[in-house]
């Protein structure tokens, strides 16, 4: 295995995915384990503003460490845009902070909260009023 770095990897499908990357070999085969795979996409401000819109490459996963077949790969270039690394680490990092915070407090901004027999009762009285 070999030392991890940041890669942009364009696929034969014509994906382009920025992440950071580690090559493995086995059974003579070689593959990528890519870690937190992101696309990176242009948004244009009315002002006439550049900025970069991240998103997860597969948004139904939790996971952060996917297998690629190195034969699915068109180009890959090993990245050293410190500007690009940035906003992948601020990204990684505010992802696993959301996913890390899953410890929500009840309140009020949330809705009514009751019990199932209390919500029953008002709209069993509900439905008798009309």
């Amino acid at each position: 295995m070999e030392d991890d770095f940041y890669a942009t990897i364009k696929f034969k499908n014509g994906e382009e995915i920025f992440c950071k990357v580690s090559a493995c070999e086995e059974n003579d085969r070689t593959f990528l384990l890519v870690s937190n795979p992101i696309t990176v996409g242009e948004v244009k401000g009315r002002s006439g503003t550049m900025g970069y819109k991240l998103e997860p490459w597969l948004k139904t996963t939790t996971e952060d460490m996917l297998i690629v077949n190195f034969e699915d790969i068109l180009t890959m270039s090993e990245s050293s845009d410190i500007e690009m690394i940035v906003m992948y680490q601020n990204y990684v990092r505010t992802v696993q902070n959301k996913n890390n915070s899953n410890n929500h407090k009840i309140s009020k901004e949330m809705g009514y909260i009751s019990s199932v027999n209390d919500a029953k009762d008002i709209l069993e009285k509900l439905y008798r009023s009309k």
